[in-house]
């Protein structure tokens, strides 16, 4: 194992995303010299989540107890509506969401990340990397020791240095409201139309402040998604009216679900988030995994750089969520998803277990 002198950096993380502000906080608490490199200048800005928290990664991941309690709201249960929209109610015995001001959520993540000693560099754009030694010499940036791609799903870390590549994706768009009220903003609103939405679902979830409206369906031209959500607001009208009303703001983006690219990790290097495909290919949730696999990234990261354990390139990757049963539920939803199955069967038993399993319970396969 070798231990030459550590560089100015021990670890360069490109993107100040969940994933990697995550990852950030797990090399500054273990006291190692860590930077982000974040091309836009407000890590709150052009974000392209709902943002939503799972209740796993809030009770697994202590320092999201200290998020302001201003930019969070709960959200505690699911409200499942058939493409005829007759709905059901889904609730698990203490589970919840909190829906987030994403951006008042990112800038605090970058401040606590500050405040631990990482070197947050925003307006800072990464270009290319080379190896150098026992680490990478970065364009504009100088050394660096070892280097995480947390640049989203079409990371350029991934390709520069041959990583593996997102192939599959999701296309998503979201429209912001406000001065809107939902009937039970309690709920998450979520709304199954194979038209509308093929392969994935629409949404409305009220978060803070403002209802968001949103769907997703299998990438296409972006007019296709356009025309889509025009029709969307439309047929939820009976939800929430806003046929007359400008959005506030507007978000669209890929969403990777093809699960974790191969490889995710090479010498030195790791993806992790988006850029490594720790996407849901069921729920499209990925906030959860960025966060709590990029925090231990981190530490993994740490323990190398103090030189007592190997590459973490070697054998942290493999802990990474392979979502081979959600994968195939991702086939199954993408070859026969069935607006008249879904219209018949959405109250039965067997359809109510399926869905609660969905967005209450973890899949570890």
């Amino acid at each position: 194992m070798s231990h030459a002198p550590p560089r100015a950096f021990d670890c360069t993380i490109v993107g100040a995303s969940f994933g990697g502000l995550a990852c950030a906080m797990g090399l500054a608490e273990a006291g190692l010299p860590v930077r982000v490199l974040e091309r836009k200048t407000d890590p709150g800005a052009k974000l392209h989540t709902t943002g939503i928290l799972v209740r796993d990664v809030v009770d697994g991941v202590a320092w999201l107890s200290e998020m302001p309690k201003e930019i969070v709201r709960r959200i505690d249960g699911v409200r499942l509506y058939a493409p005829d929209m007759h709905s059901v109610e889904l609730r698990a015995p203490g589970y919840y969401f909190l829906a987030t001001d994403t951006p008042e959520l990112m800038r605090w993540m970058t401040e606590r990340c500050r405040r631990l000693g990482a070197t947050v560099r925003l307006g800072a754009t990464y270009t290319s990397a080379r190896r150098d030694g026992d680490g990478f010499q970065i364009d504009g940036f100088g050394s660096t020791r070892f280097l995480v791609g947390a640049d989203g799903p079409k990371s350029r870390v991934a390709r520069d240095l041959g990583l593996g590549e997102n192939r599959k994706f999701l296309f998503g768009v979201e429209h912001e409201f406000d001065g809107v009220d939902l009937l039970e903003p309690y709920l998450l609103h979520c709304f199954i139309d194979q038209r509308l939405a093929p392969g994935y679902i629409g949404w409305i979830v009220a978060g803070v402040g403002i209802v968001q409206i949103g769907l997703a369906r299998r990438a296409s031209a972006p007019g296709a998604a356009k025309d889509a959500m025009a029709a969307f607001i439309e047929k939820v009208s009976g939800v929430i009216d806003v046929r007359r009303r400008k959005p506030l703001h507007i978000r669209a983006g890929l969403i990777p679900c093809g699960g974790v690219v191969r490889p995710v990790a090479i010498d030195r290097v790791l993806l992790v988030g988006d850029s490594a495909g720790m996407v849901s290919p069921v729920t499209a949730g990925g906030i959860h995994t960025a966060i709590t696999h990029g925090q231990a990234a981190g530490r993994a990261i740490a323990v190398f750089a103090k030189g007592e354990r190997d590459d973490p390139s070697r054998w942290f990757a493999k802990s990474y969520p392979q979502f081979r049963a959600k994968r195939t539920l991702r086939w199954l939803f993408d070859h026969f998803q069935s607006d008249l199955a879904f219209n018949l069967l959405l109250g039965s038993s067997p359809m109510r277990a399926a869905a609660r399993l969905v967005f209450f319970h973890r899949l570890r396969v």
